[in-house]
């Protein structure tokens, strides 16, 4: 449900990407919203810089995830957003990345869809889209990868397990989100379904920020050291486009 910039009512919940990091890689929508909002809700890994642009007036509530550790679990931050709409606020749900890229956007819209409340979405950056970018790796290129897809690092309970035949064919960019802890595994299901064990990989740790680090080389040279930085957010990517990358060494598992 869309709402037009001059009329951003009292109880209208903005569902908003905040992008994988940097406040410069914010949309200019994300932004306006950002600065008229009277309770932000917001997620673990915005970053302070965009925190900082919130009106020194707004609530903040915090109901970052972590592996392990929910602060909140998804039906209680529905909860928080109906309640906070209902009171008549104009509500900020501040999710980094894209909302509706493996970012749960679409439960929040259909929790606010069915409490009859007031929502619209604003896109933003994905973290396939800037990360891959910092780290100088194409998503998709003409002559060697003609596909993308965007994959979960850990699939939900019931969830239905993953096409790994299909995702072992060739001339496609694989992008597994917070798929550091589970690299080795996922690397082994490739393999073992018939990818080629050569084939260019990377892990971008932190991507787009400061404290970025990618680690780029073979499948099989990436697998004996990247299980290190299990413990940090980032995207594991594989694929024909990652040889592109400055950072990939096909000698090593370097990279920076």
């Amino acid at each position: 449900m869309a709402a037009e910039r001059e009329d951003l009512h009292a109880g209208l919940v903005s569902i908003v990407g905040a992008g994988p990091g940097p406040a410069d890689l914010l949309t200019l929508r994300a932004l306006d919203r950002i600065q008229r909002a009277e309770v932000a809700v917001h997620d673990r890994l915005i970053a302070a810089e965009v925190l900082a642009l919130l009106p020194a007036a707004a609530e903040r509530i915090y109901v970052g995830k972590a592996s392990g550790h929910h602060v909140m679990s998804q039906a209680q931050i529905h909860e928080v957003l109906i309640r906070e709409a209902r009171r008549g606020r104009r509500v900020l749900r501040l999710k980094g990345g894209d909302p509706f890229v493996f970012g749960r956007g679409g439960e929040e819209a259909q929790a606010l869809a069915e409490a009859g409340l007031a929502f619209e979405i604003v896109p933003g950056i994905s973290a396939a889209n800037g990360c891959a970018a910092a780290a100088g790796i194409p998503l998709t290129h003409r002559d060697v990868a003609q596909a993308c897809v965007f994959l979960p690092g850990h699939l939900a309970e019931g969830s239905p397990g993953l096409d790994w035949s299909s995702l072992a064919r060739p001339h496609q960019t694989r992008v597994f989100y917070m798929g550091l802890a589970r690299l080795t595994s996922i690397a082994q299901a490739l393999i073992w379904h018939g990818l080629d064990p050569a084939t260019p990989a990377a892990a971008v740790i932190d991507g787009t920020r400061s404290s970025q680090q990618v680690l780029a080389a073979p499948l099989h040279r990436l697998m004996q050291q990247a299980p290190a930085h299990a413990g940090r957010p980032g995207l594991f990517i594989v694929g024909e486009t990652v040889a592109l990358s400055p950072h990939f060494a096909p000698g090593s598992s370097g990279g920076a």
